[in-house]
């Protein structure tokens, strides 16, 4: 958990234009709902140029 944690901080760290300018971060959450249940889906992406880098929990 603490590796996540740090992960999340260093992401908003740098969406937060320490380094130049602030790029936007992207978020999404998905729930569906079938036979085995209740489902739930959490991710936040940050975009530069060719570069991505998520995080799906």
């Amino acid at each position: 958990m603490k590796q996540i944690a740090l992960f999340l901080a260093l992401l908003t760290l740098a969406s937060c234009g320490a380094d130049g300018d602030p790029i936007r971060p992207n978020y999404n959450a998905n729930v569906s709902v079938g036979t085995g249940g209740v489902k739930t889906n959490v991710g936040v992406s940050v975009s530069k140029g060719p570069v991505t880098v998520g995080v799906g929990l």
